[in-house]
């Protein structure tokens, strides 16, 4: 059986308690199996090299892809597949699901093919808890097209 040891510092004078909450629930904390820091709400910000008192809120989703021929994926998290729709009309799949469609994707990415510039625009056609439809358009003329690279992110 592990054992359990608490250690004070010889520096220090202050208590420290562990508390626990008000629960009529039986509760198991399980430590990870490695030396290290537990983070908390305030050391969290610090470690992500963020300041100020707004709340953060992370990335749940990301990819990066290749637009044209057979659509291929380069990099991507909590991304299953890419689901290739038509021409500059793709769905993006998430592994695991928002709580709902109610999340916020961000764009970037383009094609130097298309006129000799970085000519192309994207925005969301249809958000789902499971998936993101994702529609490519040349800036020069409107038309949907499929650029050479693709990226979002998805916030929620």
């Amino acid at each position: 059986m592990s054992k359990i040891a608490l250690t004070g510092n010889a520096l220090g004078s202050g208590t420290l308690t562990l508390a626990a909450p008000n629960t009529n629930t039986d509760r198991t904390l399980t430590l990870p199996d490695e030396a290290g820091t537990v983070l908390t709400d305030t050391g969290l910000p610090a470690e992500l090299n963020a300041t100020g008192s707004a709340p953060l809120y992370a990335c749940r989703a990301w990819v990066n892809f290749d637009g044209t021929g057979t659509v291929a994926i380069r990099a991507s998290g909590n991304v299953s597949s890419i689901t290739d729709n038509g021409t500059g009309d793709y769905t993006v799949n998430f592994t695991t699901a928002m709580p709902d469609a109610n999340y916020a994707p961000a764009y970037g990415g383009g094609d130097n093919a298309l006129g000799g510039a970085w000519d192309y625009i994207t925005g969301t056609y249809q958000t789902n808890a499971g998936s993101l439809r994702v529609r490519t358009y040349a800036r020069s003329t409107g038309n949907l097209v499929d650029p050479t690279l693709v990226s979002a992110s998805i916030f929620r």
